[in-house]
């Protein structure tokens, strides 16, 4: 694919190098920059950057702003943040100015390996980069610790099992990020509240303005919209939080608003599956009746 005048589409590891005028890497699947090494106005200003490949952000220290689509990337601390490849990011603003390293590499490096079918399941590759990882000292130690193992492998010469070894870092490292992303949803219990207090108002607001009507169902993608959320950022902060998924939980929803009907009104059950926004009354029923383990005829007949 070629690049656009707009966006500087990087296919390999090694031409990303070249554009940063940095050494060829040692495997041309996977590479390690220190940004201290990375001149910022690489690239021109507003241009937008998609790569190929994923990347891993540790920044030790960080100040300014990097945009990413519409957010940016800001917090003092530094932390983690995590790019999949086609990923479209801007180059830094000019004010920005940080400390760390970046581990990039291609799918194609773990393709043959079970982390080539499981790396889907990380779902911070699939967050907006302002929602990035932030990370307490003593976790920010251990990051640094496994940046350091993967880079003492890759100054090695490469041999049959520097792959192996660098696939299973590789594991390690995300397996780490998970653990420090839940604890970072358990400890900002009170901004997660406020996101949850936000969306029941929205979701409030949809079925009594009757947007249902017109536009059917609240979607996963126009509520993490509306929150200015990425859709797996969402969905995995409210399982932490609610146990549920935003789909889940705008199903839940749905048969609360259902059951309010049900016990208050003499609509019929299509009626108010159409009020709800369900094409066909039966997909209804059977929604309520599995979130329920009761019909909402016998749900309705249990108020009279």
């Amino acid at each position: 694919m070629q690049s656009s005048p707009e966006i500087n589409h990087i296919n390999s590891i090694s031409q990303l190098m070249r554009l940063l005028e940095l050494p060829a890497p040692s495997h041309p699947l996977i590479a390690l920059v220190d940004y201290h090494d990375v001149n910022i106005e690489t690239f021109p200003k507003g241009q937008k950057i998609s790569l190929d490949f994923y990347k891993v952000s540790f920044k030790s220290a960080f100040t300014g702003q990097i945009k990413y689509g519409q957010g940016y990337y800001d917090f003092e601390e530094g932390g983690l943040a995590f790019l999949k490849p086609r990923q479209l990011v801007f180059p830094p603003e000019d004010s920005a100015s940080y400390e760390g390293i970046a581990l990039y590499f291609h799918p194609d490096f773990i393709r043959n390996y079970p982390l080539g079918k499981t790396i889907s399941q990380y779902g911070f590759f699939a967050y907006n980069v302002a929602e990035a990882l932030f990370l307490s000292a003593s976790e920010k130690e251990i990051i640094a610790g496994l940046f350091i193992s993967i880079a003492n492998e890759l100054k090695h010469h490469i041999d049959h099992f520097s792959q192996d070894v660098l696939v299973s870092q590789l594991e390690l490292l995300l397996n780490y990020s998970n653990r420090f992303y839940n604890r970072q949803f358990i400890t900002r219990k009170a901004v997660n509240s406020d996101i949850v207090t936000t969306l029941d108002r929205l979701l409030a607001a949809y079925f009594d303005e009757g947007n249902s009507l017109k536009n059917g169902l609240p979607s996963v993608k126009y509520i993490s919209t509306e929150l200015k959320l990425s859709q797996r950022y969402l969905s995995d902060m409210l399982r932490s939080f609610t146990g549920l998924n935003t789909q889940q939980y705008i199903q839940h929803t749905v048969i609360e608003k259902a059951k309010e009907k049900l016990s208050s009104t003499n609509l019929s059950v299509s009626e108010i599956a159409y009020q709800l926004g369900f094409e066909h009354s039966q997909s209804f029923s059977k929604l309520f009746k599995t979130r329920t383990n009761i019909s909402p005829l016998a749900f309705r007949q249990s108020f009279n």
